[in-house]
């Protein structure tokens, strides 16, 4: 790779997505309510049962993920004196990695499969592994994949007018 590029790569770097991406989400306790929430759990006094989580860690973490635009609070609807947590449109956006994270775990740190199993609510068969996907479907490998600069790639309107 030549010198010019790799330049240009080191520059675009400072810009990557992923360290904001870790700032919104913050830390292992931020990934466990996010699990709970993908899981059913609505309010603080759930959150905080569930996980064994101090009340004053879980509450600067759920302030966080709201801040953040990740959940939302809101009244519940029986008793507007209580407050529920909900997963935004964004914090949904989190469940490919969700996944992917607890795949790589049952894969590479316990070496046993995760408990319960997720599986296909249609016909209760577990569900398949994340993958990297290329714009038509297949799936790639590492050996597929290459950093290039956004003037290089190709978009959607060239491989149409093809």
């Amino acid at each position: 790779m030549g010198s010019a590029i790799r330049e240009s790569l080191r520059e675009l770097a400072t810009e990557c997505s992923l360290p904001a991406a870790l700032e919104a989400m913050g830390e292992r306790w931020s990934f466990l309510i996010l699990r709970g929430s993908f899981n059913g759990l609505h309010h603080f006094e759930e959150f905080q049962s569930e996980l064994g989580i101090a009340r004053n860690i879980l509450a600067n973490r759920l302030s966080r993920l709201v801040e953040k635009g990740i959940l939302e609070r809101r009244p519940c609807p029986e008793d507007r004196r209580k407050i529920e947590y909900r997963l935004t449109d964004k914090g949904y956006a989190l469940l490919p990695t969700m996944i992917a994270l607890r795949q790589w775990g049952e894969r590479w740190e316990t070496r046993v499969p995760a408990f319960p199993v997720l599986v296909d609510a249609r016909d209760r068969k577990p569900i398949g592994q994340v993958a990297v996907q290329a714009h038509d479907g297949r799936v790639l490998q590492k050996e597929d994949l290459v950093w290039a600069l956004p003037e290089e790639v190709e978009s959607e309107s060239v491989r149409a007018a093809e």
